[in-house]
């Protein structure tokens, strides 16, 4: 077992080095802004707009707080439970072995611990919520492919193995299923075949990354 283990590291470890070693000057720009929570704000937002588009109150606050208990799980499964009792230190720590050959930015190193990856979980945990939820195909390749790039931004800062993100985001999906299943267990919420405005999370979400495409390419232009 210790053998596989160490044979599935090294994997790892090659495909991080490699995907991590594709750096820029604009990509550590562009990188740094998509990554951050904050700035996806009004996407979140977007997302409540369609519901209470097509929803009743009632549904809506379950959704609501089903999203909200996806996200807690996702993030406590990996922080509170997982990572201390596996100890992977995060290819950008000072203590990680193949720290010299890892392009940070911004000295952004994160925190000690990085196995599973939170911010997959919370991303992909969010993505198939909202995938199960609304059942419509380009929304859901949308959300799917900026789940996919939140992903990749933390092998490019540093901050996570390919590992990492794999499992963070097996975590966040279970946990998608499973409060997804409760929302259509103990509420009236029903899939509907037409849903108003389902496309607006992606007009906005395209409009939070062109501003991020601008203000890198006048940072390094500038």
């Amino acid at each position: 077992m210790n053998e596989i283990i160490q044979i599935l590291n090294q994997i790892d470890t090659q495909i991080f080095l490699f995907f991590n070693g594709m750096h820029t000057t604009f990509g550590d720009y562009f990188m740094s802004i998509f990554t951050g929570k904050w700035i996806w704000v009004p996407m979140y937002a977007s997302i409540l707009f369609v519901l209470f588009k097509n929803y009743d109150w009632k549904v809506v606050l379950g959704c609501i707080i089903t999203i909200v208990l996806t996200i807690t799980f996702a993030d406590q499964v990996c922080a509170s439970l997982i990572r201390p009792a596996v100890e992977r230190y995060r290819p950008s720590n000072l203590n990680s072995p193949i720290v010299d050959l890892v392009h940070i930015v911004n000295d952004r190193r994160g925190g000690q611990y990085g196995f599973p990856s939170c911010h997959a979980s919370n991303s992909f945990g969010l993505a198939l919520y909202v995938i199960l939820v609304f059942r419509k195909r380009w929304l859901s390749l949308f959300i799917l492919s900026w789940a996919i790039v939140n992903c990749y931004t933390r092998i490019y800062l540093g901050l996570h193995y390919p590992g990492d993100l794999l499992v963070g985001g097996i975590v966040g999906s279970t946990g998608a299923y499973l409060f997804y299943w409760l929302l259509c267990r103990y509420t009236d919420y029903q899939k509907k075949e037409e849903i108003k405005y389902a496309y607006t999370p992606i007009y906005v979400a395209l409009f939070i990354v062109t501003g991020i495409l601008i203000y890198s390419t006048l940072k390094v232009i500038g």
